[in-house]
């Protein structure tokens, strides 16, 4: 089977990711900064070939695939599996509330316990499980073709650690810019790095990185 080449993309900033406040599934929608970098993307990827785009429906990454599509002449396709993690009871709150209220819960977070759920919400290890399933899924339908998964930070830093066979307790070392250009190859084998985290585009914006957001 061909490779398929996958492009994804963050979603455009938000004023909760100005605010440190914690998102997770709960619907953001772009704020004037996050409309300007998805223009931005869209921007850059006009001239690319793209067989199909496929986004989270939550709106900051809908609005941003909007965008996107109207640039390489596609309609985007929603897809549920591209969510963000469910954060539970820690939705709406800023890191700073999360660490007063819940000083255990929090530490787990941090120490990146693959199996640790907040309540009401969804652990490291299904997150990566939900992601990975759902890319392999889509690229399956695109051999030899390129495709475009705009979604959020956490399903970014699912994708790079499944390309680069790092755990999901491994330190983070790499960036997950809002609107940033991320490029990986599929095949059944898995996934592979090709580039990472190009905001060329974005030039004299100071994006966001998920670990402030």
């Amino acid at each position: 089977m061909q490779a398929t080449r996958i492009i994804a993309i963050r979603h455009g900033e938000t004023a909760w990711n100005v605010d440190t406040r914690i998102q997770g599934q709960l619907d953001i929608s772009l704020n004037e900064t996050g409309q300007w970098q998805a223009e931005r993307a869209a921007q850059a990827l006009a001239g690319e070939p793209v067989h199909a785009i496929y986004a989270s429906d939550l709106q900051r990454a809908w609005e941003t695939a909007h965008a996107i599509a109207k640039a390489v002449g596609q309609i985007p396709q929603p897809e549920i599996g591209l969510r963000e993690r469910g954060f539970g009871i820690f939705q709406g709150r800023t890191f700073a509330e999360i660490e007063a209220t819940w000083p255990e819960e929090a530490k787990r977070w941090r120490q990146r316990d693959p199996h640790w759920a907040p309540e009401g919400g969804e652990s490291l290890a299904a997150l990566t499980d939900r992601v990975t399933q759902t890319t392999a899924e889509l690229a399956a339908r695109h051999a030899g073709q390129q495709i475009v998964l705009v979604a959020h930070g956490g399903v970014m830093d699912a994708l790079y650690r499944a390309a680069t066979g790092q755990t999901v307790q491994a330190p983070r070392t790499w960036h997950l810019g809002n609107a940033a250009i991320n490029r990986l190859l599929w095949t059944p084998q898995g996934l592979t790095l090709v580039g990472w985290s190009d905001t060329r585009h974005l030039d004299g914006d100071d994006a966001l990185d998920e670990t402030t957001t």
